[in-house]
């Protein structure tokens, strides 16, 4: 059970240099299963910090949220499928199209039901958003409409799963079924503050709702002691786990 849990979590490498980036991958590579590479690593050391991550056992997920024209968003993913990553992700606001097109060249790269294909994803609305930033951009439907419409979407697409608040996993569940995989950032243990994430739960109730990986980050680095951190964390992922079981 333990090793599934670790399978689960993922850390978020939000640092902006190769070298820290290593340090924490060094430090956490027994405890964490993926690590998160977003913008700013990626925008500072390109695919160099990819393979240093895969040398040292981990897996990777590349937080890019490509959102542009079709064929751009699905060529950037079949270059995120030559990487090696273990998941990636584009925004499901980019539409139906963009979504199939890089399915589509996802699979004739790396077809389904080969080990090295990646998860899928897309962005449904950002954890830091609310019904007031929805607003100010022109949408005027709730987070909670608006997260299994757009879960939906991608299904229909042929993503493998969605990013989304855990606060609208049983939504998505009833949306797109049991199999859809469901990544959840904005989760924060009791012991951590809730820094600038507005939709929040705890990584034991983000499991037990039907969340599939639970993304981590200021909780593990800005702790006393990450590993220990990390480890508390993997225990309550852990008794979730047996709770679903």
């Amino acid at each position: 059970m333990r090793s599934e849990a670790k399978k689960r979590l993922i850390f978020a490498l939000d640092v902006d240099c190769f070298e820290e980036a290593e340090k924490w991958v060094k430090l956490l590579h027994d405890k964490v299963g993926v690590f998160k590479v977003g913008k700013q690593l990626f925008t500072r050391c390109g695919p160099d910090v990819v393979r240093m991550i895969r040398g040292e056992g981990g897996e990777v997920f590349l937080d890019l949220k490509y959102h542009d024209i079709s064929n751009t968003a699905a060529m950037a993913g079949v270059e995120a499928c030559r990487l090696g990553v273990r998941m990636f992700n584009v925004h499901a606001l980019g539409g139906p199209e963009m979504m199939r097109e890089t399915v589509a060249k996802a699979d004739a790269f790396c077809p389904r039901g080969e080990a090295e294909r990646p998860l899928l994803l897309a962005v449904t609305i950002l954890t830091s958003s609310t019904e007031e930033t929805l607003r100010a951009v022109g949408i005027d439907r709730p987070v909670r409409e608006m997260v299994p419409r757009l879960a939906h979407l991608a299904k229909a697409a042929g993503m493998d799963g969605v990013v989304a608040s855990p606060q609208e996993v049983g939504l998505i569940r009833a949306a797109c079924g049991p199999e859809f995989v469901i990544v959840t950032p904005g989760v924060r243990p009791a012991f951590a503050s809730l820094d600038d994430q507005k939709r929040v739960t705890t990584p034991g109730d983000a499991i037990t709702a039907g969340a599939d990986y639970l993304v981590i980050g200021r909780p593990i680095s800005a702790a006393a002691d990450p590993v220990e951190a990390a480890e508390l964390i993997l225990a309550e992922i852990e008794e979730a786990l047996r709770g679903r079981s």
